[in-house]
C-alpha cells in the first residue's frame, strides 16, 4: 500500500505526531489510520515511560477561567526545559488540563494523591450496597473493586477520559506530549474554584 501525504496529514492533524512518525506508523499499519493511532499511542507510552524518572523543574503555572466568571482552575504543569515550557504545544497542553479540572471536577492528580480514608469510606458503602444485591461473598470483593476503579477514574484526573475525546485518557494526552516534546512532562497540582463551594 502506497502512503499518501493526505493519509500522513490526516494522522498528524489527528495524533500531533512529526510527519516522519506519522509514515513509519501508517506503513507499520498498512496505511490503516486507525491501526496507525495505535502504534502512536504505543510508542508515545514507551517514550512517556523512559523519561518518567527525569525531574521536572521548569513549566507554567496557569489560570483557567469559564465563561460566565463563576469557575476558575489554577494548575501547574513542570516539563525539564525552560524552552519546552514556552512552546505553543506546552502551553496548548497545560490549557487543555485546565479546561479538563474545569469541566470534570478533578480531586487528584493521580491515586497518590487521593486521601485513604475517602477510599475506605467510599468502599465500605460499595460493600453495603454489594451486600443488598444478594450475590455470593465471594464475588463481592471483585465487584467493590471494579467500582473503586471507576471512582478513581471519577476522581483521579490523569484516569479521566479526555473531553474532547472520551476513547483517550487524560495520561493518553500526556504521553503524547511527552513523546512530542521529547521532555518528562508532570502535572504537579491544581485547584479548583467555584462560586459558592465552600
Amino acid at each position: 500500500m502506497t502512503i499518501t501525504a493526505t493519509l500522513v496529514k490526516d494522522l498528524r492533524e489527528r495524533t500531533g505526531a512529526g510527519m516522519m512518525e506519522c509514515k513509519k506508523a501508517l506503513a507499520e499499519a498498512n496505511g490503516e489510520i486507525e491501526k496507525a493511532i495505535e502504534v502512536l499511542r504505543k510508542q508515545g507510552m514507551a517514550r512517556a515511560s523512559s523519561k518518567a524518572g527525569r525531574e521536572a523543574r521548569q513549566g507554567m503555572v496557569h489560570a483557567y477561567i469559564h465563561p460566565g466568571d463563576m469557575l476558575g482552575v489554577l494548575i501547574e504543569v513542570n516539563c525539564e526545559t525552560d524552552f519546552v515550557a514556552r512552546t505553543d504545544d506546552f502551553r496548548d497542553l497545560v490549557r487543555s488540563l485546565a479546561m479538563q479540572v474545569a469541566a470534570t471536577n478533578a480531586q487528584a492528580v493521580d491515586r497518590a494523591g487521593v486521601d485513604p480514608t475517602l477510599i475506605e469510606r467510599e468502599r465500605a458503602i460499595l460493600l453495603e450496597q454489594a451486600k443488598t444485591s444478594g450475590k455470593p461473598e465471594a464475588i463481592l470483593q471483585k465487584i467493590v473493586d471494579g467500582k473503586i476503579d471507576k471512582f478513581y477514574e471519577e476522581i483521579c484526573l490523569l484516569e479521566q477520559p479526555t473531553i474532547r475525546d472520551p476513547d483517550r485518557k487524560v495520561k493518553d494526552l500526556l504521553d503524547a506530549a511527552i513523546a512530542k516534546l521529547g521532555e518528562n512532562i508532570v502535572v504537579r497540582r491544581f485547584v479548583r474554584f467555584r462560586i459558592g463551594d465552600a
